[in-house]
This record gives structure tokens, sequence and C-alpha cells, in this order.
């Protein structure tokens, strides 16, 4: 199986974040509290399927799929 990432998840699936697949958004997704190690659960998208809310951190966070998809987890 490939890399897996956040946005691979399904309502109510949780992960352990790994690491990062772009550079760039990697230091703004660990601002807002997306630590490798850290567990990352999905609640629910919008309709059309973005942006999607996240429970990380001890708060929810919403992405786009865009940046949940440079979030790698086991």
């Amino acid at each position: 199986m490939g890399k897996r990432s956040v946005a691979d998840l399904n309502p109510g699936e949780s992960g352990i974040i790994k690491g990062f697949s772009d550079n760039v958004i990697s230091l703004k997704l660990m601002e807002m509290g997306c630590l490798p190690g850290s567990t990352i659960k999905m609640n629910f998208a919008a309709p059309l399927g973005d942006p999607i809310s996240y429970y990380v951190a001890g708060y929810n966070l919403t992405l786009r799929t865009s940046e949940a998809s440079a979030i790698l987890i086991e």
C-alpha cells in the first residue's frame, strides 16, 4: 500500500501523523497543531467534498483537500 494521507480518511476514522509530503505547507500545518505523532480524526466533509473538518490537538481544524493531502498518516 502506498502513502496514505489525511485526505484518504472517512468520517470517524483517525490516524497518526507521520510527516508531510509538501515542505512549503508543512510549517503552516505544524503551527496549526498537526505535529508528527499526533492523532488526527476526520469529522466530516462539506457537501461537495471540500473543505474537510478534522479533530487534532484538542480542536476542530478545517482544511482544503490539497492541504489535507500533504499530511501523511500511518
